[in-house]
């Protein structure tokens, strides 16, 4: 879909044009979106390091064409979510199948699958979406298990099916979260070999008016 320019750094303005077809009248198998939506108004989001274009870029998908992924990195707040879902419904309107979950909910599933002996049948289903969207990788340590059920799926939709993920962490950290440095190595040696990276930096749009309440306050001098 064609995407009009817009001026200075303000993500919202070009998510605003992804989001105006309903989600329900343009998904064709499964999705799972959180409840709540991004903000509406253009604008709100604006982060000085990232620029428009690689959204407008990524919103060709282009990247679906050949199984590709993104990964988009940042502290909380920054709109990791907000482009990954903004991303997910340029793709529902393209008529593409997508999925959403974050790495918690998605773990969960995957544990209450193996306990019931229907793992394979679990990652078979994964499998479908054109396009997964793994939200919050990062926030919660997973154990070995875990991290080895994350492994299974990234390592079935490699150059199957595209995925896009959100962190907090950097790639170097991702040993500490998955709880094992080797597997980390072979996810994101999946991850990254077809991959675009976005990396935010910038103040959390959430907190942008109580700076003064999270912000240290140097002690006094003695």
């Amino acid at each position: 879909m064609a995407l009009r320019h817009q001026p200075g750094h303000h993500i919202d303005g070009i998510l605003l044009q992804l989001r105006r077809v309903p989600l329900r009248s343009c998904c064709h198998e499964v999705s799972s979106f959180p409840e709540t939506n991004p903000p509406e108004t253009p604008g709100r989001i604006i982060q000085p390091g990232l620029e428009p274009r690689r959204v407008r870029d990524l919103a060709t998908l282009e990247f679906l064409t050949g199984a590709g992924n993104i990964d988009i990195l940042g502290p909380p707040g920054v709109g990791k979510t907000h482009i990954a879902i903004g991303l997910a419904v340029a793709a529902c309107q393209a008529g593409k199948s997508i999925y959403f979950t974050t790495l918690d909910d998605l773990v969960r599933k995957l544990k209450a699958a193996d306990a019931a002996n229907r793992l394979p049948r679990q990652l078979a289903n994964l499998m479908r979406p054109s396009l997964l969207v793994i939200d919050e990788v990062g926030y919660l340590a997973l154990d070995r298990d875990e991290a080895n059920m994350f492994f299974q799926l990234i390592s079935r939709r490699y150059e199957k099916g595209s995925t896009i993920i959100t962190s907090n962490k950097h790639f170097t950290e991702w040993g500490t979260v998955l709880g094992d440095d080797v597997l980390a190595t072979a996810i994101l040696d999946r991850l990254l070999h077809h991959c675009d990276v976005l990396a935010i930096n910038g103040p959390s749009y959430r907190l942008k008016d109580r700076q003064g309440l999270v912000t240290p306050v140097e002690a006094p001098a003695s």
